[in-house]
């Protein structure tokens, strides 16, 4: 057998071992429904701050990431952004989130919003966004552990045996241990991740031959490239202007990634840490301490600074290893064509998983070298790739049994009974996606397209229960019903029976979704205010300002507070970042780079490090993420032990 698959197999079998461990222990110190379903309100600092960052950043991050920045170029890099964006969703909610799970012993989102709204239309609403949510997504993380294991076994594995055979220790250990199980398998899977990242980075660079090789091999790349946008740059180092009015964003002329594009795209990545799985890793906590540094030094700055950096040595580094073959036709000089080999000669987008190879292609590369470093950055990829499904698993089970069994079925559960069917939930979603992903392989990257788009459709509910009581429960709940549909209908799966198509105006479906959710959620707000029920929203509201209003000296930063925010998102990741493509050279002419590297690259770089500046400021100045000066006494431990009637204040 060949060396790297017996070190691949030697290093999956202590990476198993180590979930199956937190997955015996969850199970023996699961004694509550809550000890199994939110760790018991007890997750460590440390321990959220590596799982939740695990939990944000899954397998797409690891290998899908890297072949659309092969493909697409620095355009579509702007999407590493989202190592600040969805933590920024945290800091916006997370902390007022415990607050009131601290407060009211709530569980799931769903108990805690229809607690608020008193109405179980929004609970039913929240859970069918969070298995919307979590099988699709489950399903593509799934599917690409047994492609890559498929790969790099040398087709030893098929895609499918691999896929289940690595799914059976997922739901073993989430089944039997709940999320506590699930939080420190994820804190080994954040190094993981992390560190497999970075090895592929300097892997691809060394191969490339150097910095300045790979910085000469741009040039000559955007020189030779034949895709240009309506300025004549190329698509590999500029983005196609502000926005483009064509009826289907992927035609868009030099690319689909438009400022609106990217802004758009990273509200979809935003729905992360606003979809109900979020909200239940933020009731798991003993207080918020964890927060401000996940948010802002584990995510913005750590992950956000790898992936600015080692993932675009990875996607662009590629076109100089043999995956781009016409380039390597015309610039024989500039590449070190190590990669025909494995992908049989062929170019990597005539591949059989197109940019999805670049990744493992690029492991493969240690095979000779180093057969045991292929091992463990085998483990990296799975472990990413499990990272997120883990986390979705365990709090989808959770919510069907909280929020549908224990509301409408048995009111009356006992804590082992509510475990049972938390366990009979997880294999029920996991089941499901595995289904989904062997049976509908051509339509899963559609369904997965839409999972994160409609976990941004939970934004005006929490903006409702975090911040603003005007918005009233007929409002909340037609937007957010209007917002899933029209999700649906501009993206792939729902636009072919439209007249328009994917993208439309080069706008990403959560941004269409969240304008037509939105202005619903407003208009309908304006027309069913109801003094009786705003003073059962303000009971909550009151609790909050009473613990998490600033002193009067920052009070008066509140203004620049805004202003930083709106700013960045503007020249950042929104439409002021077209300036991006010059400021700092002329893309055509490599001797202007202001720096040695395309302007664009160098932009993206300055407002990652104003982003991280920015997620400080809100997370530590302003106190968004920090524990409250005033303790937040529970009135009572759980509030799954009693029957709330919704239907009565």
């Amino acid at each position: 057998m060949d060396a790297k698959i017996i070190w691949l197999f030697i290093f999956v079998a202590l990476y198993w071992s180590y979930c199956i461990f937190w997955g015996i222990k969850g199970a023996i110190t699961s004694k509550t429904a809550s000890d199994y379903f939110i760790a018991g309100r007890s997750i460590s600092i440390w321990v959220f701050v590596l799982a939740a960052t695990a939990t944000s950043f899954s397998g797409w991050t690891f290998m899908g990431h890297p072949g659309l920045l092969y493909r697409d170029g620095f355009q579509y890099a702007y999407a590493s952004f989202y190592a600040i964006t969805i933590p920024f969703t945290g800091v916006i909610f997370l902390k007022r989130q415990w607050m009131l799970g601290k407060r009211y012993g709530f569980v799931t989102p769903g108990e805690m919003l229809s607690t608020y709204f008193k109405s179980d239309s929004i609970r039913l609403l929240v859970v069918l966004v969070a298995l919307i949510f979590s099988i699709p997504y489950l399903g593509l993380q799934l599917r690409a552990s047994g492609f890559l294991f498929n790969v790099l076994t040398d087709g030893m594995l098929d895609v499918e045996t691999g896929m289940w055979m690595l799914s059976a220790v997922v739901i073993i250990y989430v089944a039997s241990g709940g999320l506590r199980a699930v939080a420190y398998v994820d804190t080994m899977q954040a190094i993981l991740l992390a560190l497999g990242i970075v090895a592929i980075g300097i892997i691809a660079v060394n191969f490339v031959g150097g910095w300045d090789r790979l910085n000469e091999g741009i040039a000559t790349l955007a020189q030779f490239d034949t895709k240009r946008t309506p300025d004549d740059y190329s698509h590999y180092i500029a983005i196609p202007g502000v926005i483009q009015f064509v009826s289907n964003g992927p035609s868009a002329t030099g690319g689909a990634w438009t400022g609106i594009m990217i802004l758009t795209y990273m509200f979809a990545l935003m729905g992360i840490q606003s979809a109900p799985a979020f909200s239940m890793w933020a009731f798991a906590n003993n207080n918020p301490r964890p927060f401000a540094p996940q948010q802002v030094w584990a995510s913005s700055f750590g992950i956000g600074f790898i992936l600015m950096v080692f993932t675009a040595m990875q996607g662009l580094g590629g076109h100089f290893l043999g995956a781009d073959t016409a380039f390597m036709a015309a610039h024989p000089e500039l590449v070190n064509n190590v990669m025909s080999e494995g992908l049989g000669g062929k170019d990597l987008m005539a591949s059989a998983g197109k940019q999805g190879m670049l990744v493992p292609q690029l492991i493969h590369l240690m095979s000779d070298v180093a057969p045991w470093l292929v091992g463990l950055l085998s483990v990296c990829a799975l472990a990413a790739m499990q990272s997120t499904g883990a986390a979705y698993m365990s709090t989808a089970g959770g919510m069907l049994t909280r929020d549908i069994l224990k509301r409408f079925i048995m009111p009356r559960a006992s804590h082992a009974q509510q475990k049972l069917w938390g366990r009979i939930g997880v294999g029920i979603i996991v089941l499901a996606a595995l289904m989904v992903a062997t049976h509908a392989t051509d339509a899963l990257v559609l369904l997965g397209g839409l999972a994160v788009a409609y976990g941004f459709q939970m934004w005006p509910a929490l903006i409702a229960v975090c911040w603003w009581p005007w918005l009233t429960r007929q409002g909340v709940v037609l937007g957010l019903i209007a917002g899933l549909i029209v999700v649906t209908l501009t993206e792939k799966i729902g636009s072919q029976f439209m007249p328009w198509g994917r993208w439309p105006w080069t706008m990403h479906s959560a941004g269409w979704g969240i304008i037509f959710n939105m202005g619903i959620a407003l208009i309908v707000s304006y027309f069913t205010q109801n003094r009786e029920e705003t003073e059962h929203r303000m009971s909550f509201h009151n609790f909050l300002r009473e613990h998490a209003t600033l002193d009067e000296a920052k009070k008066k930063l509140i203004p620049l507070a805004w202003i930083i925010t709106l700013v960045w998102f503007f020249f950042g990741i929104g439409p002021g970042a077209v300036i991006g493509n010059t400021v700092f050279g002329d893309p055509n002419d490599a001797a202007t780079w202001l720096f040695g590297i395309p302007s664009i690259w160098a932009w993206q770089l300055l407002w990652w490090a104003i982003g991280v500046f920015m997620m400080w400021f809100l997370a530590y100045k302003m106190e968004m993420s920090l524990v409250p000066t005033k303790e937040v006494e529970a009135l009572q431990e759980d509030i799954g032990d009693i029957h709330l009637d919704v239907d009565k204040p």
